[in-house]
């Protein structure tokens, strides 16, 4: 096992002794679960961070929608502001700080409810009571609707829940996991950034991996699921919708992220064709400021480059003065990292075979 914080093996045993003992409580029905109305699909992952859960759900969520289902994401919106149960609204320069940069990015991505709270099962009764109240509204404008033109838009609904395979407070009716191959060669917390220990995998449902580490992470993680747990594949893809060419022009890139793993997002843009001329990293969830654009714009102009370069969730927390002091600079350019899974009717089969 590689450990990221080597000084903190010794905390790993403590950390490992409160999972047993949560597991233990879970057992004997100490710790309970709560079932909101909607069936609930939790996509989560053993790692704190950097495993790909957010293309997953974006992904999973067109896949339900073009089915005809009502989605809606339910998020612990790590690190905002705000309080209590909220409902996403991505309008506003302070978005990304009162609700999250993952939640926002889901809600201008999907365009559909993102709720965010602590407490999953409070957001996940707001949204319920929420849909219910818009169904009551059409009920009314359906009963006087004497040609028939408003139709019957009732659709069948689900919840996902983003980041939830350890929130375990909250029932689910399929539990899809997320692996890497560097999850299996990290550390437990606080060593290493896996939040569980690998026979975790036998609580999931589907287990998904990517394309390339497929072929070398099945038989590893085949004697660690329950028999009958089915794999998924997504392959990974990034695009630039603002510089389609920007892979092609070669021009001198700075990145920048502020994610869990931004070696993999700048390991993605060199083998998309990027030519990537210095990577600067902030901490998960950093909220930007003046002095980082700064250190940015510095870095671009000693190796001469053409563009800044960041990840979608970066962006969002880009508040247009900041945007504006890189623009000064160079233009900024937004990669989207999507996930496209293999085989999406049998996704679509097995999803709707545990929702329906």
């Amino acid at each position: 096992m590689k450990a990221r914080r080597p000084w903190a093996w010794p905390l790993v045993p403590l950390y490992a002794a409160g999972l047993a003992v949560k597991d233990g409580l879970r057992r004997v029905g100490v710790l309970r679960t709560s079932r909101l109305e909607w069936p609930v699909v939790s996509v989560g992952s053993l790692s704190a961070g950097g495993a790909g859960k957010t293309p997953v759900v974006i992904a999973l969520a067109e896949l339900l929608r073009g089915h005809g289902w009502n989605v809606d994401v339910l998020s612990r919106g790590y690190g905002r502001r705000g309080i209590g149960v909220e409902q996403v609204s991505s309008d506003g320069e302070s978005a990304a700080q009162r609700f999250g940069d993952e939640p926002v990015l889901l809600s201008q991505r999907l365009r559909v409810p993102v709720w965010v709270g602590a407490d999953r099962f409070a957001a996940g009764v707001a949204a319920e009571a929420a849909a219910g109240e818009g169904e009551a509204d059409s009920s009314a404008a359906l009963r006087n609707d004497k040609q028939g033109a408003l139709g019957n838009d009732k659709q069948r609904r689900v919840h996902l829940l983003d980041d939830g395979f350890q929130h375990r407070r909250l029932a689910r009716a399929l539990d899809v996991v997320l692996v890497t191959e560097q999850d299996l060669e990290d550390a437990l917390l606080p060593a290493g950034n896996r939040r569980e220990r690998l026979a975790a995998l036998r609580r999931g449902d589907v287990v998904v991996v990517r394309e390339e580490e497929r072929e070398r992470l099945e038989a590893r993680i085949r004697g660690r699921m329950r028999e009958g747990t089915a794999i998924w594949t997504v392959r990974r893809n990034i695009e630039v919708p603002d510089a389609a060419d920007v892979f092609d022009r070669k021009l001198g890139l700075v990145a920048f992220s502020a994610i869990a793993r931004p070696e993999d997002f700048v390991d993605t843009l060199r083998n998309a064709g990027g030519r990537v001329i210095d990577s600067i990293a902030f901490p998960d969830h950093h909220p930007y400021a003046a002095e980082d654009m700064h250190q940015l714009t510095k870095s671009l102009h000693m190796l001469a480059g053409n563009a800044f370069i960041t990840t979608e969730k970066d962006a969002v927390k880009l508040t247009p003065e900041l945007r504006a002091q890189l623009e000064a600079t160079a233009p900024v350019l937004v990669a989207r990292l999507q996930a496209v899974f293999l085989g999406p009717d049998d996704v679509v089969r097995e999803l709707e075979a545990r929702v329906s």
